[in-house]
């Protein structure tokens, strides 16, 4: 018998942007996320599927969005009764620039699609979080600070407000340390763009990827734009602490 939804109160998780968010980096097979049945999908296809990391061949590839989730879990954010719904309108290798997350572009507008889904499954759902990693498409395409700072400015403004959302807490990474600096001329503007935003933009925050190993550090291949699945995982808590500064200053307001 198919799963019922709509009988489902949930917690909504959007996680956007480009490869980094829709999870790239590899690591070894021997420590899996351990599926949570708390913990859920909603695919780009909009099914709804168990939360789990994708297995090839005898790697695993990682998700900064499920460290996120069994922290917020952990913590008792998640309340009983309810669930707790990842929205995966991430897409590899997509920008601004390209005509993919402008507010007219087909996968903002999938985005806000898949979103309105799941609000509407319950008239009790409610978005608690916007997880969002982009930039090195933007950054190759050598978008200028401005161009960068308006495009995510007015995604974030929109997207918050067409559900009501106001302040719904927006959290943004910087990218892999050794492909920043590799490309400074061109990472530069799009990394300050970014930071700015989270900077003047109501209940968002910036988060630091100091540290943090790329798949070609980690696994000797030459890849250097993705983070490996460790470094992933430790996106997630990176991003889970920031989120956490923010709700305890809500909460006190």
């Amino acid at each position: 018998m198919l799963r019922d939804f709509s009988r489902e109160r949930m917690d909504i998780i959007i996680q956007a942007g480009q490869s980094n968010s829709e999870g790239t980096g590899y690591g070894p097979a021997d420590d899996p996320f351990i599926p949570d049945d708390r913990i859920l999908y909603l695919q780009n296809d909009f099914t709804i599927s168990p939360a789990a990391e994708l297995v090839e061949g005898n790697q695993i590839r990682g998700n900064f969005a499920l460290a996120f989730a069994k922290r917020y879990i952990e913590e008792g954010l998640l309340e009983e009764g309810r669930l707790l719904l990842i929205v995966r309108a991430a897409v590899g290798g997509t920008g601004f620039l390209d005509k993919r997350w402008g507010l007219e572009d087909d996968l903002y507008q999938k985005m806000m699609e898949m979103v309105k889904t799941a609000l509407q499954l319950n008239p009790e759902n409610r978005l608690v979080a916007f997880l969002w990693h982009q930039g090195e498409t933007d950054a190759d395409l050598h978008a200028d600070y401005d161009t960068h700072y308006h495009n995510l400015r007015e995604m974030v403004r929109m997207s918050r407000g067409s559900f009501g959302g106001g302040a719904i807490p927006f959290l943004a990474g910087n990218f892999v340390e050794q492909w920043r600096r590799e490309n400074a001329d061109r990472s530069e503007p799009v990394e300050r763009a970014i930071r700015d935003v989270c900077v003047n933009a109501p209940n968002a925050a910036f988060v630091e990827s100091d540290g943090l190993l790329s798949n070609g550090q980690k696994l000797g291949n030459a890849d250097t734009i993705h983070f490996c699945r460790d470094a992933l995982n430790q996106l997630g808590e990176r991003y889970f602490e920031a989120y956490l500064r923010m709700v305890e200053i809500y909460r006190k307001k």
